[in-house]
């Protein structure tokens, strides 16, 4: 009995001494991971297997990247750009990124935004508009330079090639069927460039909310901006865009997104929220769309419409009515 109690005792003793360490340990680890803000620009978020240089990465997001241009309307308003530019500029001085950003407006309505691999960044008008402040516009915009400083597009994209050349044997092996689950795989690459895994939303949250942190902003902006595209879809199903549909603002994000500014974004003073700045170029903005948006009804209005002769009478020849059917009427079928 007496040896039984000293080897509790002993095991007690071990497992109080261990706490403290373990702690200890798990702080060690944060320091100059993921997980500590002080370290960004230090660390290597974009490693992990990856079939493409930085290089190649950029050379392929300036071809995406042009194709995006060719088929949408951007917005050269100078004051405007020039603000969209600057915000995140500054976002991406306090990120991880290893690439140099181009930022671009997209005279899009649907409240998104998406940044293509190499640092080639669109943002719509709906996203701008919609916010009510900067540092809600901001949150958004560092979640989608997050997704660009970890690599994902291309991450994702080397993991669809991967699955493409598994699938290879079943050319042989499984006829007609393997084939098409090859092409499939392969139809699929292209989309892993914008749509991206729960994993790599959930990393791009955590360096975003990091990145505008360091930056100044309040990281709890980017909670706002969630619960308030929450309620939207909640009351319009459809109010959001496909792309960001994708990775949906739900109550378990949310909820995660502020367990992570308590644990890891130490408070401060002060922050910045927004600015008349902000308010007087949304105001130029919103102007703009409109001004933009009556030319492009007024244009409508000025196209040519055609219009069907009517399908319940006949016009021969000599242009009087027929009573005759059209030859190609359906018979009507009678039962004997």
């Amino acid at each position: 009995m007496k040896v039984v109690t000293e080897r509790l005792v002993v095991a007690l003793l071990s497992l109080a001494l261990a706490l403290p360490m373990h702690a200890a340990d798990k702080e060690s680890k944060n320091k100059g991971g993921k997980k500590d803000p002080d370290a960004i620009g230090e660390r290597d978020v974009g490693g992990g297997m990856n079939f493409y240089s930085l290089e190649k990465e950029i050379a392929l997001g300036k071809s995406m990247a042009q194709q995006v241009e060719r088929n949408s309307r951007i917005i050269d308003d100078p004051i405007i750009s020039e603000y969209v530019n600057r915000v995140g500029q500054n976002l991406v001085r306090n990120s991880d990124a290893k690439v140099p950003f181009t930022i671009k407006l997209v005279d899009d309505e649907s409240v998104n935004a998406f940044a293509l691999p190499g640092g080639f960044f669109f943002v719509n008008t709906g996203l701008f508009l919609r916010a009510d402040n900067e540092a809600e516009l901001a949150g958004v915009m560092a979640h989608e330079i997050a997704h660009v400083a970890a690599r994902h597009g291309t991450k994702q994209a080397t993991r669809g090639q991967l699955i493409n050349y598994a699938s290879i044997p079943l050319i042989f092996m499984g006829g007609w069927t393997g084939y098409g689950i090859r092409q499939a795989a392969s139809f699929a690459i292209p989309m892993g460039f914008l749509q991206f895994s729960r994993g790599a939303e959930s990393e791009a949250d955590l360096l975003g909310l990091q990145y505008m942190y360091k930056t100044g902003y309040d990281p709890t902006s980017f909670v706002d901006f969630f619960e308030k595209l929450l309620a939207d879809q909640k009351r319009k199903p459809g109010t959001l865009s496909k792309l960001f549909a994708s990775h949906p603002p739900t109550g378990d994000r949310i909820t995660q997104t502020q367990e992570r500014i308590e644990e890891l974004l130490p408070s401060k003073p002060q922050y910045v929220v927004t600015s008349s700045e902000f308010l007087d170029v949304q105001a130029r903005l919103a102007s703009l769309t409109r001004r933009t948006k009556s030319q492009d009804d007024k244009e409508e209005e000025g196209k040519p419409t055609l219009r069907r002769n009517p399908s319940d009478e006949t016009i021969p020849v000599d242009g009087e009515p027929s009573d005759e059917p059209e030859e190609d009427e359906r018979p009507t079928l009678k039962r004997r």
